[in-house]
């Protein structure tokens, strides 16, 4: 993000946000044509005032009166249906626009590779997705048409006045140099400011959703007081941003005023001697004077548009940040094979977090050298020690990560030449760490595909073994689980993952850790569940539980990122090596 104090104004950031106006280009110039409209119209009335004053009532023309009168009512009108023509024109654009920002900004970041989410707060992530954004649309409803109509206005009201007396003119703009000496100094302010306040809103909303998603934690730790104490600083640094703002604006706004009070006292001091002596007419110093309030007016609502643009800036900057991160996993494959048969080859495979890394003989690589052939059918499973490579090899296989170096096939078939949608449409995962979204069981398991129905769904769950347990919700199929599933046990709702996996009939299985959380009357329908899920298809299967892999056809150990056995449980067991020793321990636990 650029640095306030170096840079006030980012017309490189305006650009990139008038980019997005393309589709609605026509609306949005066709907005602007009747801000010049507005522009022009400006100086009229002054103007019918002072022929009025000047020739209308000092001759008597009691007729004319009523036409001037009947004329300025009449701009009057037109002005009102051109404003709120301009109004309702220049937030449609706006919400256009932000609306297609939010959806493109929505799809760029569902995209990510799950290493993004690990570094990310999900609280930044929504300020850019709500309020950032909708600061953006600001940019069009309250920033670029109606600071260009402002300073159009200016320009024509400041022309007209040296048209009509250059000398009144000059007296009238004598305080201006101050003026725009002090919107700098204000725009300056803001600009820091308003980054100040953007930045403390992402602070306030990442401590909010991490403690409301964590509250257990913070309740069954007796945390409620400390935590109150951190938000409370958080909140006093929020209010301290926000104050630098009000501080800015009550100082600005009487100086506008004061100027303006200034330019008027001026124009009465000196006009009046000019009327008394015959230089200029009444009518002239009474449209001055109403000019004066059409110049000061103007640049008083330009601070505010200016504020409310650069506060558009600081939010499209973080916006772009996002839209700028290259994080995304390269979905340039074009094949897809359709339905898989579930043969997988991983040959020579290295993988890091760092997609830097490149030198084998570096540190930081979480496999290293894997090779492995599946057949198809068969049920594999990986053991090991927290962090030996076990996850990282599935999200490979998925493709929610990028290896480095090797390759993976499926079918014979390259992942990276396959497209995104044909690779994770075969393989299914089930996670350890089930999440539900806030709707009902039937919505959770389809995740809103149309062309899986009600009957499919209880099918499924019938063949996994949970059917029993839904028919005791209220409304059954149709019962909101809340967010997150909060209103189920971790053991139903492992069993609705499973049935998300059954009715999306996946080539390949994976089961990441599926049974490690349950209790042992859980654990015993989602074993049955694992058998029927695992029958005819290939599955790995990754497990602390040893006695539940014991008739898988392979388990591999792994150890550091490396594979240091492969076999059969008894083959394993055999060897004497880091498998048995893990098994012994386990049963010695048990």
């Amino acid at each position: 993000m650029s640095d306030p104090k170096k840079k006030t104004f980012n017309l490189g950031v305006l650009r990139r946000v008038l980019a997005r106006v393309g589709p609605y280009k026509a609306r949005f110039r066709l907005t602007g044509f009747v801000v010049i409209v507005l522009a022009l119209l400006a100086p009229i009335r002054p103007y019918l005032i002072q022929i009025a004053i000047d020739d209308k009532m000092k001759a008597g023309d009691h007729h004319g009166l009523l036409m001037i009168l009947l004329s300025v009512v009449g701009i009057i009108i037109v002005e009102a249906l051109l404003q709120f023509f301009q109004t309702y024109m220049a937030n449609w654009v706006a919400q256009s626009v932000t609306l297609d920002m939010r959806s493109q900004l929505y799809e760029h970041v569902v995209k990510f590779k799950l290493r993004y989410f690990d570094k990310t707060p999900v609280g930044a992530l929504v300020t850019r997705l709500v309020s950032d954004i909708d600061g953006i649309a600001r940019v069009f409803s309250d920033g670029v048409l109606t600071i260009t109509g402002d300073l159009l206005r200016l320009v024509v009201v400041i022309v007209y006045m040296f048209y009509v007396n250059w000398l009144l003119a000059l007296l009238v703009l004598i305080p201006v140099p101050i003026l725009i000496w002090a919107t700098k100094a204000f725009q300056k302010a803001m600009k820091s400011a308003f980054v100040d306040v953007r930045n403390q809103v992402s602070k306030m909303n990442v401590f909010v959703q991490e403690h409301v998603t964590g509250m257990a934690i913070v309740q069954i730790f007796n945390r409620e007081k400390r935590e109150k104490d951190k938000f409370q600083v958080l909140n006093k640094q929020h209010m301290k941003a926000h104050i630098r703002t009000v501080w800015a604006f009550s100082i600005f706004f009487p100086v506008v005023e004061l100027l303006s009070a200034l330019s008027v006292a001026i124009l009465l001091w000196l006009g009046i001697k000019e009327v008394v002596d015959g230089e200029f007419t009444l009518g002239v110093l009474l449209a001055f004077i109403l000019y004066v309030f059409m110049i000061y007016r103007p640049i008083r609502q330009l601070a505010d548009r200016f504020t409310t643009l650069q506060e558009g800036m600081v939010n499209a900057e973080r916006v772009f940040k996002v839209f700028d991160t290259e994080a995304s996993i390269q979905d340039t494959g074009t094949l897809d094979p359709g339905k898989l048969n579930g043969d997988i080859i991983l040959k020579n495979v290295w993988f890091a977090y760092d997609d830097q890394l490149v030198d084998k003989s570096e540190k930081g690589w979480i496999l290293k050298d894997i090779n492995l052939e599946v057949k198809a059918g068969q049920t594999i499973a990986f053991v090991g020690a927290t962090g030996a490579g076990k996850s990282s090899i599935i999200n490979l296989i998925s493709r929610f990560y990028e290896f480095q170096h090797g390759s993976i096939s499926l079918d014979g078939v390259d992942v990276k030449s396959m497209s995104l949608e044909s690779v994770r449409r075969e393989v299914a995962v089930v996670l350890q760490d089930v999440f539900l979204f806030s709707d009902s069981i039937y919505k959770n398991v389809t995740l809103h595909d149309p062309t899986i129905s009600k009957e499919q769904v209880i099918e499924a769950a019938k063949a996994v073994g949970a059917h029993d347990f839904i028919k005791l919700l209220p409304k059954q199929y149709d019962y909101d689980v809340r967010e997150r599933g909060g209103m189920l046990s971790a053991g139903q709702r492992q069993l609705l993952a499973f049935i998300r996996a059954y009715v999306y009939n996946p080539s390949i299985l994976v089961l990441d850790e599926a049974t490690s959380s349950v209790d042992s009357e859980s654990e015993e329908l989602i074993q049955t569940a694992i058998n029927k899920l695992t029958k005819g298809r290939t599955s790995i299967v990754i497990a602390h539980r040893l006695s539940t892999i014991q008739e898988a056809d392979m388990i591999v150990v792994l150890d550091k990122g490396e594979i240091v056995e492969r076999g059969t449980h008894t083959e394993l067991l055999a060897k004497g090596g880091n498998y048995k020793r893990l098994f012994e321990l386990q049963f010695q636990e048990a």
